[in-house]
């Protein structure tokens, strides 16, 4: 059975102490929690994952069908990672691109996302609330596959 699947990169696990100001307080436990329990009410197979391993997320993604639906908070690998990009090109699994603060507002550099490319959208800007609103998406999206 097709899974939506939330993978999150490096430092997100420092979440609810890492920059406040930028990724506010919640935790990523939190986060997961409010997460699931969207796909758990929708009856929709999701779990979450977190890595500060590049290798451990490739694998991961490679590990994915295309029958599967991908929440995809790559952290600064967004702007570094052309392994991730082909990874999730490779695999061809909907990809939506979730990031806690603005990425477009804040250092030039991380307005660039090699990620964005290779993904159905993006989600930027909305903190915790986000990653809700992502998994909305991907449930009707799966729900509209599905028929």
């Amino acid at each position: 059975m097709a899974s939506i699947w939330v993978f999150h990169g490096p430092n997100l696990n420092l979440l609810g102490l890492r920059e406040p100001e930028h990724y506010g307080s919640r935790t990523l436990a939190e986060i997961n929690q409010d997460v699931l329990a969207t796909a758990s009410q929708a009856g929709i197979n999701a779990e979450c994952r977190q890595t500060n391993h590049e290798g451990d997320l490739l694998d991961w993604i490679q590990a994915l069908t295309s029958d599967d639906f991908l929440i995809l908070n790559p952290g600064a690998w967004t702007h570094t990672s052309y392994a991730i990009r082909d990874a999730i090109s490779a695999v061809r699994v909907p990809t939506l691109e979730v990031h806690l603060s603005n990425i477009h507002a804040r250092e030039a550099f991380r307005a660039n996302s090699l990620i964005a490319p290779v993904s159905i959208g993006q989600i930027s800007g909305l903190g915790a609330e986000g990653y809700v609103l992502a998994m909305r998406y991907a449930i009707d999206y799966q729900l509209r596959r599905a028929k």
